[in-house]
């Protein structure tokens, strides 16, 4: 009884991982007018990414025009707003191509403005640029967004006029620094204009689009977008990662203005990252559907605001299997990690002798011990190697993924034998204290698990009964599913250089099967953690010698 339990704990969490790390089925060109539709968004994929367009081709003029064309036909007030390329700029093209670059290049951003019904309230902007990486199509980055917005304006445009203008923004020469979204926040007269500003992303090809920046600030801002958006993404753990890592998008020079301001975008099918097979038939619709329905919903709950989010404390936030958006403040982050270290004492004290340390231990073989052999096998499928692999790095995250789940397998495997049969985490406690005192936007992560471990050891430890093994197979189900999911995402951000940061979520399932599992044979333990590290030791080894990715940008594979 007690491995079916189990089984059914693994189940339930796959599942759920599995409905928040997947987007939903691209809608029908056919769908309603007023809805977003994949298909639809497509149409404009095809044309725009037909081709590579850098900034100052010939083809970057072809869908310059095509813009400005679909931009009328919407009704929208065209124009268009001109920068040079600095030198450094021009080098970068030049090392691109491997020919020397133009002696100067002029950048074209693409504008629309949507009338609303008053026109003296600020603004909300959509941005994305236009331009793309040399030799690649840039069906996805950032045709993906160009083709979100046209379509999502599209639809808010068949439902009448909104309230507030909204300014359609297709930067370029992002791909070359940020020159166009900066050329506009520096000199356009319409940048004083925008109260709100919207910018889709992509690096990859599929996958959930989520929140991953947001204006400084935010708690209005993310209370509005968790009651607009009917599948919402994203994380403020996801926004603080982002904020610490050396990245950029069109976002960033927005943020000097004190807009209120989202940024949305996709990471899955990462090896088509500056890929010349980032073509349309590539892209994954079910993405370009996830990306316009929150495009469009956030847009037209800012376009219609009587008044724009105003700035207040930062929010904790995390979707819920894209279910719907958790948020608070941080007294109730205090709240609810002083209710999980009160539940974790109590299971401490429900143990055996000696029990809480054997919790401990267990804890600290997970996450020291997984995280060694996670960093030694990282080193040995190739991380480090150069940064001419970033690419292929890129191409093996799969692999890297299956690597890193069995590793974690292995190193719970390991464990067993000491964390069987208990409850409660130290460790788990003391991680939330600092994450809590430190960055308390992000202690969320560790103190839902926590918490939900907590119900489990108490209810199970007062009972063995039916009610007790539903609410222990629900909320392991949960905690796994959640794991799984933010794994995952940690996997596609980070897992080429850090993977070791998914032993943590490895160790936060030691307190919530602990209660499931009273006892273990340490050697068959032994002999599935043996398999698990063979067969992730196969897999670095495979990623170190396969040949190198044939989507490998062109510009990366000439250089290189």
């Amino acid at each position: 009884m007690r491995w079916l339990t189990l089984a059914v704990t693994v189940v339930i969490g796959i599942a759920l991982a599995i409905l928040g790390t997947t987007p939903q089925s691209p809608a029908s060109i056919s769908s309603d007018e007023a809805s977003f539709s994949a298909e639809r968004a497509m149409e404009h994929v095809r044309i725009i990414a037909a081709e590579p367009h850098p900034t100052g081709s010939v083809a970057n003029a072809k869908v310059r025009s095509y813009l400005v064309a679909e931009l009328e036909a919407l009704g929208a007030e065209v124009s268009l707003s001109e920068g040079s390329v600095p030198e450094r700029s021009l080098a970068r093209l030049g090392r691109w191509s491997g020919e020397a670059p133009p002696d100067a290049l002029t950048l074209t951003n693409v504008i629309g403005v949507i009338p609303g019904r008053d026109r003296a309230k600020p603004a909300i902007a959509l941005m994305a640029h236009h331009d793309t990486v040399w030799g690649s199509p840039g069906a996805s980055d950032d045709t993906a967004g160009v083709a979100s917005i046209l379509e999502a304006v599209r639809a808010i445009t068949s439902q009448g006029t909104v309230e507030r203008d909204i300014i359609v923004l297709m930067t370029d020469g992002e791909e070359l620094g940020l020159l166009g979204a900066q050329q506009f926040i520096d000199e356009n007269p319409l940048a004083d204009k925008i109260g709100g500003m919207i910018n889709l992303e992509a690096r990859g090809a599929g996958g959930r689009t989520t929140l991953f920046q947001t204006s400084k600030d935010n708690r209005a801002a993310i209370e509005l977008y968790a009651g607009a958006v009917s599948r919402p993404g994203g994380s403020s753990l996801a926004t603080f990662v982002y904020e610490v890592l050396p990245n950029d998008t069109d976002l960033t020079p927005a943020l000097e203005r004190p807009y209120v301001a989202y940024n949305l975008s996709f990471i899955g099918r990462p090896g088509l990252y500056h890929s010349a097979k980032a073509t349309p038939e590539n892209l994954d619709q079910g993405a370009v559907q996830d990306m316009g329905d929150q495009t469009l919903e956030l847009t037209l709950a800012l376009a219609n605001a009587d008044e724009l989010p105003e700035a207040a404390e930062d929010r904790t936030f995390f979707d819920v299997f894209g279910i719907f958006l958790l948020h608070y403040g941080a007294v109730i982050g205090w709240v609810l990690l002083a209710l999980a270290a009160v539940l974790h004492v109590i299971c401490l004290r429900m143990n055996q002798p000696g029990g809480w340390w054997r919790s401990l231990a267990a804890s600290a073989v997970v996450i020291l011990g997984g995280g060694l052999a996670l960093y030694t096998l990282n080193a040995v499928s190739g991380q480090g190697a150069g940064e001419s692999v970033y690419y292929d790095r890129l191409a093996a995250i799969p692999m890297l993924e299956a690597q890193a789940l069995l590793i974690c397998i292995a190193a719970l495997a390991v464990s067993a034998p000491l964390w069987a049969g208990r409850r409660g985490s130290i460790v788990g406690i003391l991680i939330a204290l600092a994450m809590q005192i430190f960055v308390s936007t992000t202690a969320f992560l560790v103190v839902w698990p926590l918490l939900l471990a907590g119900i489990v050891g108490v209810v199970t430890g007062k009972s063995d009964g039916a009610i007790a093994k539903v609410v222990a197979v629900v909320c392991g189900g949960v905690v796994l599913g959640l794991m799984l999911q933010f794994g995952h995402q940690f996997m596609q951000g980070v897992g080429p250089d850090a993977p070791m940061v998914v032993a943590l979520l490895a160790a936060l399932m030691v307190p919530v099967l602990g209660p499931m599992i009273p006892a273990v044979n340490a050697k068959r333990c032994f002999i599935i953690a043996g398999a698990c590290l063979v067969g992730a030791l196969a897999i670095a080894t495979w990623v170190r010698f396969d040949p190198v990715a044939d989507t490998m940008p062109i510009y990366d594979s000439m250089n290189g």
